[in-house]
């Protein structure tokens, strides 16, 4: 596949197992994936790191929602960063943003420390950047070794023009991988256009619940976010297999 690599964004020890059959070469562990990711469990690490031979990083998130942190809260994430760092784990992924939209580098710096290390992936916290240029050099300057981002759009592909630009900005200075809406239909298209060399996508499918007894009368998520309750989004080793054979096409 060249020096193409794609990441995983698991959200269970189960796709990140998948993940590795179908030949990725890194899973991004996150929980609550319908609220953009959260830190994962400290069970959920440890196995991942116990069954897994491909690289694990772990989202560093305590919440949902924005970006803009409050002193608890990174209280919070510099502790999940040691749980990760003595787990095992081989990276870990973050990102504080200020009130203006602008990288928090006091923060991020802090988490960076806390890493001793690591390899340090911002994610799309970038994407609610005021100015992706200024950025872009900030995450440099804090000494991370990638963006996550969709080009500041819901979609990857929206995102093509802003993505191209980053890439070339960036240089060798830093990797900046494209994610969401990433998929084996259009990885080739992004990485010709955008130049990106690493890429962020989910790859998961619906599996069917095993509950034979069902009461449709309870949400266990409430109105807000919408989940279906007998039928688990799990990574399939097929679509990560397809994905790569996809990128494998470009180089023939």
């Amino acid at each position: 596949m060249s020096d193409y690599k794609l990441e995983i964004c698991a959200n269970s020890v189960v796709s990140c197992l998948e993940a590795q059959k179908g030949g990725a070469y890194r899973v991004e562990l996150c929980a609550a994936i319908p609220e953009g990711g959260t830190t994962p469990s400290y069970g959920e690490i440890a196995l991942a790191r116990e069954l897994l031979q491909i690289k694990l990083h772990v989202i560093i998130r305590p919440r949902g929602g924005d970006f803009l942190y409050s002193d608890l809260e990174h209280r919070i994430m510099l502790k999940e960063i040691e749980m990760a760092r003595r787990l095992g784990a081989d990276g870990i992924v973050i990102g504080c943003l200020t009130a203006n939209g602008e990288i928090d580098l006091p923060r991020n710096r802090e988490l960076m420390d806390a890493a001793q290390g690591m390899s340090v992936t911002f994610h799309r916290a970038f994407d609610m950047c005021r100015d992706p240029y200024e950025s872009l050099e900030r995450v440099i300057e804090l000494g991370c070794d990638r963006i996550l981002t969709s080009g500041q759009q819901s979609k990857a592909e929206q995102g093509i023009s802003l993505l191209r630009e980053l890439v070339k900005r960036a240089g060798e200075r830093i990797i900046i991988m494209p994610g969401s809406g990433v998929n084996a239909q259009n990885i080739a298209s992004l990485a010709q256009t955008t130049g990106a060399r690493e890429f962020h996508l989910s790859a998961r499918e619906l599996t069917e619940s095993g509950m034979i007894y069902r009461n449709p009368n309870v949400k266990m998520g409430g109105e807000t976010i919408v989940i279906d309750e007998y039928a688990v989004p799990v990574t399939c080793a097929n679509k990560v297999r397809q994905t790569i054979n996809a990128l494998h096409r470009i180089s023939e």
